[in-house]
């Protein structure tokens, strides 16, 4: 059973997203939030496993909140629903700690399918804000010594996850076990100094470390 909370400023939305993970099978709603002030506390108190996360809240914004969801509990794991397919906040989230970034117009089986691709170790993100991501790695520029000593098979399974695979099907594409993709992904965050595949993914995107 996965749980999911929402939160989402716009009622009917908000609503409609509560009915269609309640109504479905395997899933269940630990609440529906109105804002970033409402929900930070509940989430506190009964972390759940997804939390879907709109941006443009009154108040704390979607960003600021995903930022203090991750400091608050690090196995938590907030997707942008969003209208918002900028550069500017794409990478704002990513470097916040979104574990995906989907658009508000994504049509509810694949929202279902995504939440469940984060808890397989995704990162889903609707077409369009893919490819922006891939522009903004093409664009971004390595700077000297960025590889924080990384190996060739260390960058190449981060770029497989940053260009969408999760453990297992990175595990199938390189013929190893998801164990080996574990233990190859712990040394990555340890050499990158961080804690989660999402901050890896935020420091790849800052640093250049895929060209």
């Amino acid at each position: 059973m996965t749980s999911v909370a929402l939160i989402e400023d716009r009622g009917e939305i908000r609503e409609g997203l509560k009915a269609l993970i309640s109504g479905t099978p395997d899933f269940r709603c630990t609440g529906a939030y109105g804002s970033m002030e409402e929900a930070l506390p509940a989430l506190r108190r009964t972390p759940p496993d997804v939390v879907l996360v709109d941006i443009g809240l009154p108040g704390m914004s979607g960003i600021d909140g995903i930022r203090a969801m991750r400091a608050m509990q690090p196995d938590m794991q907030p997707i942008v629903l969003s209208v918002y397919d900028d550069d500017e906040r794409i990478f704002e989230a990513v470097c916040a700690g979104a574990c995906g970034y989907l658009l508000k117009k994504t049509p509810p089986a694949k929202l279902l399918e995504s939440i469940q691709e984060v808890m397989n170790g995704g990162a889903p993100m609707s077409p369009e804000i893919a490819r922006r991501v891939i522009s903004l790695f093409q664009r971004v520029k390595a700077p000297q010594n960025a590889g924080h000593a990384l190996t060739p098979h260390e960058i190449r399974l981060l770029k497989m996850l940053v260009e969408g695979h999760n453990y297992r099907t990175a595990s199938t594409e390189l013929g190893v076990t998801v164990h080996t993709i574990s233990f190859h992904m712990r040394k990555i965050y340890t050499k990158l100094e961080v804690h989660s595949k999402s901050e890896a993914v935020a420091k790849a995107l800052r640093d250049g470390i895929i060209d």
